[in-house]
């Protein structure tokens, strides 16, 4: 099921905010990302320029704007990306931690200029990413709203 395009277009909203007033977040979002999954930054060790995160926050951006719009490589992506990272030892998880991660520091770097529309829509986009990283595919098969029943009844 595709995003609402009401959410779609607060999350590109929230993002052209977050660019425009935060600059480059990745230092941000993988010091966020370090202080709660420590265990990840030892996979960076050979990233001393901090290219190799900012080249994946980049990807990340993009496959969000993708699932949000036309979902024409994000779900793919995605899922090949969690295999590809089980080989580094980053468990499915991390990936649904991560999107999250990025959503703060968008809400963060948007300030003021954060809207309730903004992080409804964030939530549902979390809740159906989550889904999607981590049932890739029964989340092909359950409506939006089965996937928040879902997400709240195994969050408790």
């Amino acid at each position: 099921m595709r995003t609402d395009p009401a959410d779609a277009e607060a999350i590109e909203a929230s993002l052209e905010i977050a660019a425009e007033r935060g600059g480059d977040l990745t230092p941000v979002v993988y010091g966020r990302l370090f202080e709660r999954q420590p265990e990840m930054q030892a996979l960076f060790w050979r990233d001393n320029n901090h290219s190799i995160k900012g080249e994946m926050l980049m990807r990340v951006f993009e496959a969000i704007l993708d699932f949000i719009r036309a979902r024409q490589f994000a779900d793919h992506l995605i899922q090949t990306e969690v295999v590809t990272h089980a080989g580094y030892d980053v468990p499915p998880d991390v990936f649904a931690t991560f999107f999250g991660l990025v959503a703060e520091v968008v809400e963060e770097s948007c300030g003021e200029a954060w809207t309730p529309a903004m992080a409804s829509a964030w939530r549902r986009t979390l809740v159906d990413l989550d889904h999607f990283v981590t049932h890739p595919d029964s989340s092909r098969r359950l409506s939006a709203p089965q996937r928040l029943a879902w997400f709240a009844t195994s969050a408790a």
